[in-house]
């Protein structure tokens, strides 16, 4: 529906930025279609904050929404007793994220807190790794992380350095909603900013990265890129100072560049992202290619196989890296962690791989499955140790870092590499010897693109409606997570499917895993087929049950 005359001019008096208000005011002019898009209703808090496209109006990423959840944001740590605490304001290389930072920070320090920006683009988990560092009451993160160019977003940390969590993410928007005009919010700049505090920071979480490994071997070449984001200093630094010093970086891709030129999507997982990282990793005979998201909280990881590089999929690192944590609990010889507890950790989401559990209960410890997003994942319990979700994302230091991290997990996941190098052995090996020891689990995702949230939720309603109590030959359980949030699960015992709207793209995931028994290593490959097989089968009658059209690229199975 199109807002009226008034609701434009409403927002258009409210908007403190001269290029949005000139370009909302062409739309209304030519009453272009577009303009209900614009006023469809606010942006709302998803899996990781506020994103959305960067344009004019109350459903856009533009100094105005900033503005306004900003001030939400203040009046909300002011009622909670954190007024004037310390908050961090960081961004990455974005088209806006520095006016929106900017702003942020105007706001909050006119709101009567110790503000603290950092001084240029960084890592999100730089970001957030200050929020703990500092004792600060909030962070925000200006990013969109791994979206397509024409977004950015409002990513929120509260005190203690996780990402906040119902019900304080209605509670905000209530408070924002309450707010003004924009363009009477009081902004205050700083006439002399200092970036010295924040450089210091940045060497501590590079010192801190820097003290993960837990071997001694050092000897691995590395292909890297940062795909056009802020992550490829810090993380080339990052490895130099762990030993990682023969390290080859994408030279087209090295620098920020807010148009990603050179991939379609700039997400690791996307097909074709990776092309020229495995290109490079050819060309120098690497032995790992890794890949940073756009604001390096995610980390994608490449190997070298006998039929040619390839990547592993977010469930494949994920329990290799947990693995890894688990099977060295304690021998990080620098910082101290989580790990020397007595009774650990290790979480991961609904929507990965089941795994994990299998080689938590080898170890001893204990695993915990959550909601999706790691704002769910960092408050998994007591003796937090590891956490991983299957979209590339994970938090192998929790006593730092409360969220994902891309440069760690990099870090981590070469000096697993450079261990098993010095026995002749690859990240693929360890994989045989899990499906070995606990059966074949292997996975693949599909997504539906939608051009409008409804889209989903039509196919989420076809699929409540006729829930299935057999796939693909096997029997299941149905499970709907409303109210906690808006997924159904279907498991049986060797296969599990989870279909849910993403809390960050227009697109449905559909998540799809089966387990095999494996009799030996000769029979792996049988197993496989196999396993590629009943994958297929089910992304057909997973879509039937939704009733979505096939999607133009599917996505590989994988075997974790």
């Amino acid at each position: 529906m199109n807002p009226t005359p008034q609701q434009v001019q409403d927002w258009l008096d409210g908007d403190p930025d001269e290029s949005t208000r000139v370009e909302l005011a062409a739309l209304a002019a030519a009453d272009a279609p577009e303009l209900a898009q614009r006023f469809a209703g606010p942006l709302r808090f998803g899996t990781a904050g506020l994103r959305g496209p960067v344009r004019a109006g109350p459903n856009g990423m533009n100094v105005a929404v900033v503005v306004r959840t900003t001030a939400g944001l203040a009046r909300w740590l002011g009622e909670h007793g954190h007024g004037g605490g310390v908050v961090v304001v960081g961004r990455d290389a974005r088209h806006g994220s520095a006016a929106f930072a900017e702003a942020t920070a105007q706001v909050l320090r006119a709101a009567g807190f110790a503000v603290r920006q950092l001084p240029r683009p960084l890592p999100t988990p730089v970001l957030a790794f200050a929020v703990r560092d500092w004792g600060a009451v909030a962070g925000v993160q200006v990013t969109a992380s791994h979206n397509p160019a024409a977004d950015n977003g409002y990513k929120l940390y509260l005190a203690g350095g996780a990402q906040l969590v119902p019900p304080t993410d209605a509670e905000i928007e209530t408070a924002t909603a309450a707010v003004g005009p924009a363009n009477q919010v009081p902004r205050q700049p700083d006439p002399q900013p200092d970036a010295g505090p924040a450089e210091a920071l940045l060497q501590a979480y590079l010192d801190r990265v820097a003290a993960l490994p837990r071997g001694r071997e050092r000897r691995l070449r590395v292909a890297l890129t940062p795909l056009h984001g802020v992550g490829g200093q810090a993380g080339v630094e990052a490895l130099r100072r762990a030993g990682f010093t023969d390290v080859h970086v994408v030279a087209a891709q090295a620098e920020p560049d807010p148009d990603f030129p050179t991939v379609a999507f700039p997400n690791p997982e996307e097909p074709g992202a990776c092309d020229l990282l495995l290109a490079l990793a050819a060309e120098v005979d690497a032995d790992l290619a890794v890949a940073l998201d756009p604001d390096a909280d995610r980390c994608a990881v490449g190997v070298p196989t006998p039929d040619g590089w390839r990547m592993l999929r977010g469930d494949e690192l994920g329990v290799l890296l947990g693995q890894h944590v688990l099977a060295t609990l304690g021998a990080a010889p620098g910082a101290p962690d989580t790990a020397d507890a007595a009774d650990p950790l290790v979480a991961s989401t609904v929507v990965s791989s089941r795994l994990l559990a299998a080689v938590a209960a080898e170890h001893g410890a204990r695993h915990a499955e959550t909601l999706t997003g790691f704002k769910w994942l960092v408050r998994a319990g007591e003796g937090l140790v590891y956490a991983y979700e299957e979209a590339i994302g994970y938090c192998v230091d929790p006593d730092a870092v409360r969220d994902k991290d891309g440069i760690s997990a990099a870090v981590l996941a070469c000096d697993l590499a450079a261990t098993l190098r010095a026995q002749g052995r690859g990240l693929p090996d360890v994989l045989d010897e899990l499906a070995l020891r606990h059966g074949l689990h292997a996975g693949d995702q599909v997504s539906v693109r939608v051009q409008h949230v409804e889209q989903s939720s039509a196919m989420m309603q076809r699929l409540r409606a006729a829930l299935p109590t057999a796939l693909d030959g096997s029997t299941v359980a149905a499970e709907d997570l409303r109210p906690r949030t808006d997924a159904v699960v279907l498991r049986g015992a060797d296969v599990r499917v989870v279909v849910r709207p993403s809390g960050t793209e227009p697109k449905l995931k559909c998540y799809l895993e089966v387990v095999a028994p494996v009799a030996d290593r000769a029979s792996l490959p049988a197993a496989r087929a196999q396993a590629a097989a009943r994958l297929e089968r089910l992304r057909t009658e997973v879509l039937a049950l939704l009733g979505a059209p096939e999607p133009p690229v599917p996505g590989q199975p994988d075997a974790a």
